[in-house]
């Protein structure tokens, strides 16, 4: 009877041995960040602040970020609000979500391969002579301004807005659309009037998912982004892998602090979402 009891239990110690990993590392992290010489300190938080590489690598990182949610959002919404239809049948929402099938470090590699200097684009316009040769070309790949980061996110993460917003349309009654005609309602006012209530709460978790990865990822940026300025994730990797000993707890202060800012983004984000519902359900708006 007891060993009935304490089976399940014994069954699911991997796997939560597995999760209880992650912990262990975000502890260590954090107690790193924290002590010097084996006494508290605050002195790496403070050397963050005081650093302007690591401000500006904090800027660059949520420009990055934000311009690739926002993107990936719109355009995800676009081809999700005039499409949806066609995306029920199987094939074109296959050829829409193909390209959640490969991970991020691969669409990189195609973007360098399409847009670079000496990439398929460059070397097309040059055969068709609308380039004299790829110096010409507009730098879009290891860039300043993180173009070529950004281009992968956005090429990357449109289809898994569609997977998030295609159930959500799909349940849409279709007398709602006919109300608002009715009423004299165009395309903006359908809009707004019957879309945009269903959609936004998936816009708010398909943003805090799609940004936290985004601004937290390394390997794109490490790909795609320059020596400087560089996002967060791989200045964080620099300093842990660099030559000096003591920029290591640096590297766990900059992602203690990364995550904190995420974790307090992403409840700020889910509290304004269940207030709305909460008024909602008591017919306040």
């Amino acid at each position: 009877m007891k060993l009935s009891r304490t089976k399940p239990l014994l069954l699911l110690l991997p796997s939560a041995l597995f999760l209880l990993l992650p912990f262990y590392g975000l502890f260590a992290a954090v107690y790193q960040s924290l002590h010097k010489n084996g006494s508290f300190t605050l002195e790496h938080y403070q050397k963050l602040l005081e650093s302007d590489r690591f401000l500006t690598s904090v800027i660059f990182s949520l420009k990055n970020a934000l311009i690739a949610t926002l993107l990936s959002l719109i355009i995800g919404i676009l081809l999700t609000r005039f499409f949806y239809k066609y995306l029920e049948k199987y094939t074109p929402r296959l050829i829409v979500w193909l390209p959640m099938l490969f991970p991020h470090f691969v669409w990189g590699y195609m973007v360098i391969l399409l847009l670079s200097e000496s990439g398929l684009i460059s070397q097309l316009l040059q055969t068709g002579g609308w380039l004299n040769d790829n110096r010409s070309l507009p730098v879009l790949t290891r860039d300043p301004f993180g173009i070529g980061i950004i281009l992968t996110y956005v090429w990357k993460e449109v289809p898994f807005v569609v997977l998030m917003l295609l159930p959500v349309y799909a349940s849409i009654k279709p007398e709602y659309y006919d109300l608002v005609r009715t009423l004299g309602g165009g395309l903006w006012r359908t809009f707004t009037s019957v879309e945009w209530p269903f959609i936004l709460p998936v816009l708010i978790e398909t943003f805090l998912i799609i940004f936290s990865f985004t601004v937290s990822a390394y390997e794109v940026p490490a790909l795609l982004g320059t020596t400087f300025p560089e996002m967060v994730s791989v200045l964080s990797y620099d300093w842990f892998y660099g030559s000096s000993w003591e920029d290591r707890p640096l590297a766990f202060a900059a992602m203690i602090t990364l995550s904190l800012s995420i974790l307090l983004m992403t409840w700020a984000g889910y509290a304004w979402m269940n207030k709305k519902r909460w008024k909602a359900l008591r017919g306040r708006f």
